[in-house]
């Protein structure tokens, strides 16, 4: 059912459109049309596609009452935009659709989200806010039809109380959400027959102020093996040496799910990406078993150039997850590979105390290669990509052998944006694999086939396309490399 405020938002993103610039739009990652992006949501395979929906909103580049945007593949790599799902039209949802989830039952695809509004100041932290969850379907994917509330606070003075993810287990639907009891993280949750009709079964989990954060987003929980993994993103962390070093963090911990619906943990949180920009991440169970996963490629309080062309925010590419031991792997989905091109390969080199330019530029790259570590010396040796002729603009990644660690430096990656990420390595470790994505503004790392990943959003300047090796202090051996430039699906 189409609404005049869905008609409002999709015209506002045709009036922008032919006022945006793309300088930084990436060539194959999901971006919005114009305006804002944030949170996946509402990952979902129904009728032959994969569907992207994402906290949205439409009028501006600014985080605003949010509508959830809307975009589907048929093979996750070409994506095709939709008109905007959800828009804040009634009284349940008025100041914003907020994340939620999506399922499919009986050929009919529902999406479950937060409904926000103020009671008092819109806007204001914590004073007067109202969440509830609610219910839409659709018939053709396309047009949804709200039920209204499903699901109210279970107590009246709780305000912050969102993010539902629904899954089928067992004949029943569950759903779990995020909660603040004080200053107190739970995780909560529920069961239905019917998606309409929900009990309550309580406190799955419950974590302390200092420990755990004040707040759990974008809790999902899904099997994996004969393992659960809770995946959520607390706020609140405070920095602990090389951890936390984001505004807020996305992680982990694995464990059990009873029958009472409750979760015991067998692990501590455990990051899932180590970059800069990386949050809000959600999965998807596809069609083959594999459980795939996107997050916002953004970090709260981060420098955002691309407000300033007309629209902000990108999804990370979808990785599969799978269990090894007690940590989460994570690997490109294996459908990427036909976002290739071109294709070159280089032979293995040796460095000492030099920098050397590649023969290959370029701001859509896929890059694999192995660093020998056994016979390597240099205190520093990797990469510099995105280089300008003089190479003041760079990003580097490379290992600190006297820290132990791969580093991820972004101090001179170009408009606004600085710090260093890193990840440890295993003493004694003979090679490191890396697998790069590289887009217009962002780069993936995958470290050892997934067993780490780092990433983070750049923004040089467009002529800033040179690739080079380097090895500072003592000489690097690095091996064969391949690289293939990406196709430019920009949308």
């Amino acid at each position: 059912m189409s609404s005049s405020a869905l008609r409002d938002a999709q015209a506002a993103l045709l009036h922008l459109l032919p006022q945006r610039q793309d300088d930084w739009r990436p060539a194959y990652h999901l971006a919005p049309p114009v305006g804002w992006m944030n949170d996946p949501n509402g990952l979902v395979f129904f009728r032959g596609h994969y569907h992207v929906f994402y906290q949205h909103h439409p009028y501006s580049t600014q985080w605003g009452p949010m509508h959830w945007g809307h975009a589907r593949s048929a093979d996750l790599v070409h994506w095709e935009h939709l008109p905007v799902a959800l828009a804040p039209d009634s009284e349940a949802d008025r100041d914003g659709c907020f994340s939620g989830s999506a399922v499919v039952w009986d050929d009919t695809l529902y999406l479950v989200y937060t409904g926000h509004r103020w009671l008092g100041t819109p806007g204001r932290d914590d004073e007067g806010l109202h969440q509830v969850q609610c219910l839409a379907s659709s018939q053709d994917g396309q047009t949804f039809t709200k039920h209204g509330v499903i699901i109210d606070p279970p107590e009246p003075a709780l305000q912050h109380f969102r993010d539902p993810k629904v899954w089928r287990q067992d004949d029943s639907w569950w759903l779990a959400l995020g909660a603040q009891y004080g200053e107190d993280p739970h995780l909560l949750l529920y069961r239905s027959t019917d998606l309409h009709h929900w009990e309550t079964l309580g406190s799955a989990l419950a974590g302390t102020r200092e420990a755990d954060g004040y707040m759990w987003e974008c809790p999902d929980l899904f099997r994996l093996d004969d393992t659960e993994v809770f995946l959520y993103s607390p706020q609140g962390l405070a920095p602990c040496g090389y951890a936390h070093r984001n505004r807020y963090q996305t992680g982990y911990r694995l464990g059990r799910l009873d029958a009472n619906g409750r979760f015991q943990p067998r692990t501590p949180f455990v990051e899932l990406d180590h970059g800069h920009d990386f949050y809000a991440a959600q999965t998807l169970d596809a069609p083959d078993g594999r459980r795939l996963l996107w997050a916002w490629l953004d970090m709260w309080e981060s420098p955002m150039p691309s407000q300033a062309q007309g629209w902000c925010g990108q999804l990370s590419l979808p990785r599969e997850l799978s269990l090894d031991g007690e940590r989460l792997r994570q690997r490109p989905a294996r459908e990427l590979v036909g976002l290739r091109q071109t294709a070159q390969q280089y032979g293995a080199t040796r460095l000492r105390n030099e920098r050397r330019l590649l023969p290959l530029r370029g701001d859509r790259l896929e890059l694999q290669l192995e660093l020998d570590l056994a016979t390597s010396d240099a205190e520093r040796f990797g990469l510099a990509l995105r280089c300008d002729a003089t190479g003041q603009e760079q990003t580097r990644l490379y290992v600190d052998a006297q820290a132990g660690r791969l580093v991820l430096d972004r101090e001179r990656a170009g408009c606004g944006v600085s710090g260093v990420r890193s990840i440890p390595l295993t003493p004694g470790q003979a090679r490191l694999k890396l697998q790069l994505f590289l887009d217009r503004s962002s780069l993936e790392v995958f470290v050892d086939d997934g067993a780490w990943v780092l990433s983070s959003r750049l923004y040089p300047r467009q002529d800033s396309q040179g690739l080079g090796l380097f090895a500072h202090d003592g000489q690097a051996l690095f091996g064969d490399m391949q690289a293939w430039t990406l196709r430019d699906l920009q949308l």
